[in-house]
């Protein structure tokens, strides 16, 4: 089992997650996190640190469609293991439905500098 980092952290990335994960298994791009899902060892304690509430475990029923979108950006964008600020607009955006055909960014984020 491993976490997974859904459509409400896009264009939020809050990162109170990276700072809490033991193992570093966050990714970053441009306006979202991914969980990478062979680093991750379900420990669950990012889940109840996100403020967007965007990170379930992979049991949760529909999140196929993200499990496969987290395994493929992890695996393309920079790790990021310490906190940063969020977006300035990132609370204009939670809760909003829907982001993914809106606002996803394949592009990389920074990383780690």
């Amino acid at each position: 089992m491993t976490f997974v980092v859904t459509d409400n952290c896009i264009k939020c990335k809050y990162m109170d997650c990276v700072e809490v994960c033991p193992v570093d298994c966050f990714y970053e791009g441009e306006n979202m996190l991914v969980i990478h899902p062979d680093e991750c060892i379900d420990c669950g304690v990012c889940e109840p640190e996100c403020p967007a509430e965007a990170i379930f475990p992979d049991t949760v029923p529909g999140l196929q469609d993200w499990l496969v979108l987290n395994a493929e950006y992890a695996s393309a964008w920079p790790n990021i293991t310490v906190k940063r600020d969020p977006p300035v607009d990132a609370k204009v955006f939670d809760g909003e439905a829907d982001k993914f055909p809106r606002y996803f960014s394949p592009n990389p984020g920074q990383g780690d500098l």
